[in-house]
């Protein structure tokens, strides 16, 4: 979920690489997915170019859940969770019935999650694999060009200088450029699509939960945001008629949304934005020289809340296995494969069940869809 892009350079970014400089590791897109496999890669002693295309509205926040401590904590990025962020201390629901439920944070054995400043929080990582060693670059998009005699890469970098690295690690997101430029298929399960908009600040905001709620045609979430503001998001299927439902008109319908945006003012000329929210991965992660982490890899269902901690734990694993075949193990990335795999046979599991226990309107066409017998996967 993203507003438009802050203009300006991006002050962490270091001076351009000389043309044909070479690195153990190129890593295409500095999300948490990107940070992270730099940052294993750095600490684990290879030469990384992290570079980021920039392209597009920038993240606004979401929600991390508390175990994203222990991952944070592996990587030595733990100031990630300070400055701007607001603590998450329970995460409600109106799911199956319309009685809003509550799972406070209380119970969870790693504390409270956090409601994020995205776009500080990818700079923090950012600033991390810097500190750490590895050299970042905005405003750059990499293009494997060509294939050295020896394995290597020619790397374009937004087609005005190239550089040779052993390795490169896609984590551009759902658009997976790299692995899909080499050949690996994007498999998408549904067409789920997310419509959001960032209201403005309430001076009496006291809120620290999450909240989800179902509808008739898809669900809503609302969270806070740092500075009072706060999120809010329509999730349905892009090919129904309530992706193009007014925004306001719907949230009139909600029986705690409603109650929970009323207090923060719609902002003055803004439209509320589209962004992909379907369930999708990749056919391979891995590859003749490249390996695939974060939302490339795997992209969930945001009612998960795994997005962030999956890119995180993704992201990590990618930097040590691509670490571990450059070192001469043959079944690093292999073993990789099979955790993701792991991971999203848990994902879909938990997706299918959760799903499953709302059942007050089994004839829309959104219900029917995540109900049925689970399609065949296409492309």
């Amino acid at each position: 979920m993203r507003p438009a892009a802050p203009a300006g350079p991006d002050p962490l970014a270091g001076p351009a690489p000389a043309d044909g400089a070479r690195y153990d590791v190129v890593v295409a897109g500095a999300g948490p997915a990107g940070a992270a496999a730099a940052i294993a890669l750095v600490r684990a002693g290879r030469t990384v170019l992290l570079a980021d295309a920039g392209r597009g509205p920038a993240p606004v926040g979401e929600a991390l859940p508390a175990a994203a401590r222990v991952l944070l904590r592996d990587l030595g990025a733990d100031r990630a969770l300070t400055g701007g962020h607001l603590p998450c201390l329970a995460n409600r629901s109106a799911w199956g019935s319309p009685a809003l439920g509550s799972t406070d944070s209380i119970l969870d054995p790693y504390g409270h999650g956090w409601h994020l400043d995205r776009q500080l929080f990818d700079r923090q990582l950012r600033e991390h694999a810097r500190d750490q060693g590895a050299r970042v670059l905005t405003g750059t998009v990499v293009r494997p060009s060509a294939r050295a005699a020896d394995g290597g890469w020619t790397v374009e970098l937004s087609g005005r200088r190239t550089v040779r690295c052993r390795w490169i690690v896609d984590a551009t997101g759902r658009r997976a450029a790299v692995a899909t430029a080499c050949g690996a298929r994007r498999v998408v399960r549904d067409r789920q699509v997310a419509v959001h908009l960032t209201l403005g600040p309430a001076p009496d905001c006291a809120d620290t939960t999450t909240t989800v709620e179902a509808a008739p045609d898809g669900w809503w979430y609302t969270a806070p945001l740092p500075g009072g503001r706060r999120l809010l998001t329509w999730y349905t299927d892009a090919d129904l008629p309530a992706a193009r439902t007014d925004l306001p008109t719907g949230l009139a319908a909600t029986r705690h949304i409603n109650s929970l945006s009323a207090r923060h003012p719609w902002p003055s000329g803004a439209a509320p934005r589209k962004a992909p929210a379907h369930t999708a991965h990749l056919d391979t992660v891995h590859g003749d020289g490249w390996t695939a982490a974060g939302d490339a890899a795997v992209a969930f269902d945001p009612l998960s809340s795994q997005g962030i901690l999956t890119a995180l734990f993704t992201g990590l694993s990618a930097g040590q296995a691509v670490h571990a075949r450059l070192g001469g193990d043959p079944d690093a990335l292999a073993d990789y494969a099979r955790s993701v795999a792991a991971v999203r046979t848990t994902y879909l599991r938990n997706q299918r069940a959760h799903y499953a226990a709302e059942q007050r309107w089994p004839e829309r066409p959104f219900w029917q869809r995540r109900h049925a017998p689970t399609p065949e996967e296409t492309p």
